[in-house]
């Protein structure tokens, strides 16, 4: 049996549910979050405490890129790729 893909998963629906309160909007997986501009770096600090805090891993180094906090999806690729897991 497929999943389908368009399925949110548990790491999905937690980091949506956190930019979309923080933000007051609604926001596609696929959406560069911060081509808006009206994100400031404060943010970006804040979604790594939140991702480090949330799913146990530790981000630093090459990990530290924009690219990997731009979407949503990307946050999931980069804390499925750290080894993190949902608190909840």
């Amino acid at each position: 049996m497929t999943v389908p893909t368009d399925q949110p998963t548990e790491v999905q629906a937690a980091i949506l549910t956190f930019v979309e309160a923080r933000t007051r909007t609604s926001w596609d997986p696929g959406a560069d979050i911060f081509a808006t501009g009206g994100l400031s770096s404060l943010f970006a600090m804040e979604l790594v405490v939140h991702l480090e805090k949330t799913f146990g891993i530790s981000i630093g180094g090459a990990d530290m890129r924009l690219e990997n906090f731009r979407t949503v999806d990307s946050m999931v690729g980069l804390v499925t790729r750290l080894g993190g897991h949902a608190s909840a």
